[in-house]
């Protein structure tokens, strides 16, 4: 049986995922910084994607659908379907992104039941953390590994990021271990991500997505903080694309 290519672009704040499905197999995947100019990239992302049909999400969904006269899906929708197609017994989703973060409850037949959402500052998210690591001299990829060494977390008072960057100089300047101070960082947003999650009433199984969802020190503690495992997929920054490619091809019913 032939099926149509069917193509969903999330088009987020720091970053622009592109999936390509046929039925439910991923033929094609792409990433790219979204930069200055997000429609650009995403024209520069699509070269060479052959598609039948395409479907846009993210905070960029709304110029895209204007330039490329798409459909559009909610990030919130694109996820619910992403995860439940790699996980169908997932009940809870964390997204945590660039520059927002979720927490998706599910009903028993995959839908949306209730959600929150930080998009209103970067306390929690990625850019919190890679603001943090930048501070104490690490790289964003070694910055959760490294925090995982610590021998005496810290405790950071403050989520605001300016105010938590002021704080970490201040430590820095005292003496105390970096390793210390990164997982005392971790712990802070992990503390506000499990208050997303019981304000809706988190169930298991939990999946972890989006980008952050690639530090393995925000997986253990959020492990620890929940006393259950969590769930990761392989390219968890993929999951709204994903979601948006199989809606365009209906495979989950209309958006």
């Amino acid at each position: 049986m032939d099926y149509p290519r069917c193509a969903g672009i999330d088009i987020g704040s720091r970053s622009i995922e592109l999936v390509v499905v046929e039925g439910s197999r991923v033929t094609e995947s792409r990433q790219a910084d979204t930069g200055y100019d997000p429609i650009s990239q995403a024209k520069t992302i699509l070269e060479g994607v052959s598609y039948d049909r395409i479907m846009a999400t993210g905070y960029g969904r709304a110029l895209f659908e204007i330039a490329f006269e798409a459909p559009t899906v909610t990030e919130i929708k694109a996820y619910a379907v992403g995860v439940r197609s790699v996980f169908p017994d997932a009940k809870t989703i964390l997204d945590i992104g660039g520059q927002d973060s979720k927490a998706i409850a599910l009903t028993e037949d995959g839908r949306v039941g209730k959600f929150e959402m930080n998009d209103r500052c970067a306390a929690g998210t990625g850019k919190f953390l890679e603001i943090m690591a930048r501070s104490l001299g690490y790289g964003l990829s070694e910055f959760g590994r490294e925090a995982l060494k610590a021998a005496k977390p810290l405790q950071i008072n403050s989520m605001c990021t300016v105010f938590a960057e002021s704080e970490v100089t201040s430590l820095v300047a005292k003496g105390e271990n970096r390793r210390d101070i990164a997982m005392g960082l971790h712990r802070s947003v992990v503390r506000r991500a499990v208050s997303m999650l019981k304000r809706v009433s988190a169930a298991r199984p939990l999946v972890f997505a989006g980008g952050v969802a690639l530090n393995p020190c925000m997986i253990k503690l959020l492990e620890e903080a929940m006393d259950s495992p969590v769930n990761v997929p392989e390219q968890p920054q993929m999951m709204g694309a994903l979601g948006a490619a199989l809606l365009a091809c209906g495979a989950f019913g209309r958006p």
